[in-house]
């Protein structure tokens, strides 16, 4: 009997392991359809709510929904024409700046060759490129902005999602019916999903705006490009900070020297700290928050199925796929293992509580 039970769990999970793997190359083979999908759905969910809002001010739902749509088209109209003229103008600067860079570099390294350090200056510079992180930032908008071209599908998609939302909620109400136990986790996974796409949005915008304006006062070139990779980049808590402030800082080192890039780097890390650990948390709470290791292997997991795209959207993913198991008891166990310490902690002190009302 125990023979038979464990050839049937080994079973199950190599069917497990098969569907999954299936998935992922399913996943992988269909980006140009599922990128675009996924999008249209965050952006439906989080035009959802000022399209509600609208429609509580007795504003009819067709015109609720086109007012959002147009404000979603100027929006995406003006951050389309930004990405575009920056990115361009960036990659034909760059070639510039990257000899730039490996000058300074050069003279670093021969400096240290002064102080008796023995450094090979060829080898070394062979093997260091730091102007790829330079690069990076441009390849990063340069695939959103590879997004635009399916504008049309995307925004054709978020207007039908968005008249279809209501009747979507009857649907579920009779699918349920007196079930509330199912109605009421749906209805507290998509509060928790919408909550965190617009709070995270809007983090993100704030980030977005104070650091274009930080890099442009210090006299930067391209603040609007740093803008929008902050901006991108912040959805992907602690590790996006990093990334989008690199190749601002090493461009402020080429263009003025060690004393204004260390200027640049505190404003980011100012920004990273005022939003990311004290504005971010209050506003969406710790319950909602990932461990440092989840967002890494979140963030080379899905930029290796979606590439640039998939980077920047793999937080918000892998939040949408722990609250969904959170919504669940028999899952819930699995949504601990992704969350932060914080969240852990919570977790605990909830569950003593409720143990010490039980007792009570």
């Amino acid at each position: 009997m125990n023979a038979n039970s464990s050839n049937t769990s080994n079973i199950s999970f190599l069917a497990t392991a098969g569907w999954l793997i299936i998935l992922i190359a399913g996943m992988r083979a269909g980006h140009a359809i599922l990128v675009p999908l996924l999008l249209s759905m965050f952006l439906a969910i989080i035009c959802a709510g000022p399209m509600m809002w609208l429609e509580n001010k007795r504003v009819p739902s067709g015109l609720a929904v086109l007012l959002v749509m147009l404000g979603v088209l100027g929006l995406g109209v003006a951050m389309g024409a930004m990405i575009g003229t920056s990115v361009d103008d960036f990659s034909q600067a760059l070639p510039r700046y990257e000899v730039r860079l490996q000058q300074e570099l050069g003279a670093f390294f021969g400096w240290l060759q002064s102080q008796g350090i023995a450094i090979s200056t060829p080898d070394l510079l062979a093997h260091i490129n730091p102007g790829a992180a330079m690069q990076f930032g441009a390849k990063m908008l340069s695939g959103l902005g590879g997004i635009f071209t399916n504008s049309f599908l995307i925004l054709m998609t978020v207007i039908f999602m968005l008249l279809e939302s209501s009747a979507f909620r009857r649907k579920l109400q009779l699918i349920w019916g007196s079930d509330q136990e199912s109605s009421g986790s749906f209805g507290q996974f998509a509060f928790d999903v919408q909550h965190l796409l617009a709070i995270k949005t809007a983090v993100s915008i704030g980030t977005g705006l104070v650091v274009g304006i930080w890099v442009a006062i210090l006299g930067v070139d391209f603040p609007v490009l740093w803008g929008l990779l902050a901006f991108l980049l912040n959805y992907i808590p602690n590790l996006g900070s990093i990334i989008a402030g690199a190749p601002a800082v090493l461009l402020a080192l080429i263009q003025f020297g060690v004393g204004r890039a260390l200027m640049v780097a505190a404003g980011y890390v100012v920004v990273n700290i005022v939003f990311g650990n004290v504005v971010e948390p209050k506003l969406m709470g710790q319950r909602l928050g990932l461990s440092t290791l989840t967002v890494f292997l979140s963030l080379v997991f899905w930029g290796w199925v979606w590439g640039p795209v998939g980077m920047i959207l793999s937080v918000p993913l892998t939040m949408v796929v722990k609250i969904a198991l959170e919504s669940r008891e028999d899952t819930r166990w699995i949504a601990l293992l992704l969350a932060s310490d914080a969240a852990v902690k919570e977790a605990a002190l909830n569950v003593s509580s409720s143990s010490q009302t039980e007792i009570v």
